[in-house]
């Protein structure tokens, strides 16, 4: 069996770029607050959350990690095809469009018997899906299945929460709860992916995207030997 633990990164448009009837109902909140305070804080807010929403913003990064070959690929925007290893030999890094990336992710899913994710029920495969449509491609494999069906694809905050019963944790709670090496340990986290890309950055956002998926994978080795019942 074929298992591959995914993970993406995103970046919004810039708020600009929008049609003025998609900032109006963005900000639709923000402009009934009567306090100019409160009103810049939910602007502000607004602005920032774009990054989340397949709409107002793009895939910059897609990571693989193959569990039975013990390897990373991972995918980085770049207008450029250029490509590198880690010094290990173990993560091999490749810039592409984002069109190249989604086409890449499908083709790879065609062949791949299960995929894991953190969140990725409610975000990655969602977003994936629809800047796959945006991007005019279409998905190779269904991944949005019924709920329970972890067939092709387990949902790792799904399964550590038993389906939303218990409260959810971020991926670093539960890394540092399991004795596993946080990505954050690094330095960056999700909330600086923004900033780094806006720097230029997008190399450092693609190996904070493979450490994303090497904890991810150690966090379904603990479910898988102690959890998969």
């Amino acid at each position: 069996m074929r298992q591959i633990v995914f993970d993406i990164e995103t970046c919004s448009f810039p708020f600009e770029s929008l049609s003025e009837s998609q900032q109006e109902y963005l900000l639709r909140y923000a402009e009934k607050e009567k306090d100019d305070t409160l009103k810049d804080q939910k602007v502000e807010e607004a602005i920032r959350y774009l990054s989340l929403y397949p709409f107002t913003a793009k895939v910059i990064a897609i990571g693989l990690y193959d569990i039975q070959k013990e390897k990373s690929f991972i995918y980085f925007e770049s207008s450029t095809e250029e490509e590198f290893v880690s010094e290990s030999m173990d993560i091999h890094y490749k810039g592409l469009s984002e069109t190249e990336m989604l086409k890449s992710f499908w083709r790879i899913a065609e062949k791949t018997d299960q995929f894991i994710s953190f969140n990725g029920r409610n975000f990655d495969i969602p977003f994936l899906m629809m800047r796959s449509a945006i991007n005019k491609i279409k998905p190779t494999k269904n991944l949005m299945t019924t709920r329970y069906d972890t067939s092709h694809h387990i949902d790792l905050l799904e399964q550590f929460t038993f389906y939303g019963i218990t409260k959810k944790f971020n991926l670093d709670f539960y890394c540092h709860a399991f004795g596993i090496e946080s990505p954050k340990s690094k330095g960056i986290s999700g909330i600086d992916v923004k900033t780094l890309y806006d720097a230029g950055r997008i190399k450092d956002i693609a190996v904070y995207c493979g450490q994303d998926i090497l904890a991810t994978s150690k966090l379904f080795k603990i479910w898988d030997d102690y959890l998969h019942l």
